[in-house]
């Protein structure tokens, strides 16, 4: 009789799952990036994103320089805010400030903290006032 529920409850939520309600794309988008070869660029809504992340290779436990190309940027503040965690692990909050350096161009200074499972990679998710906010994935040395 148990065993007959879970069946019923994982069909019921597959179909729910692969009905169309939930198959419409997701505002937020990643990108897996190499950033120790040079900067990153995701397209997201409206706008496209560039990561870059200095000095190379981009290590746990250094101060790091990350900056961010955003175009158009015509209707963003003049600060953006980078969360960055890890996939699958609890971190405690750790976020970045940019500040407008000229143009479409933003820079704030940073620590990416090291994880002490030994794991490596890390998850960049641009915070600003547009609805999309996307992340770039990478591994740090």
């Amino acid at each position: 009789m148990v065993f007959r529920r879970t069946v019923a409850a994982l069909a019921l939520g597959a179909s729910l799952l692969s009905s169309s309600i939930f198959t419409t794309p997701l505002i937020a988008k990643e990108s897996e990036c190499n950033i120790h070869q040079g900067p990153c660029t995701i397209t997201s809504g409206s706008h496209s994103y560039t990561l870059n992340i200095e000095p190379k290779p981009v290590s746990a436990m250094k101060e790091l320089t990350f900056s961010v190309t955003v175009t158009p940027c015509n209707r963003l503040s003049d600060k953006l805010l980078l969360d960055l965690s890890m996939p699958g692990m609890p971190m405690g909050k750790n976020q970045v400030t940019l500040v407008r350096k000229s143009g479409c161009s933003y820079e704030g200074k940073g620590i990416i903290v090291r994880c002490m499972s030994g794991r490596t990679l890390w998850k960049v998710t641009i915070l600003a006032d547009e609805p999309t906010n996307p992340a770039f994935i990478f591994n740090v040395r």
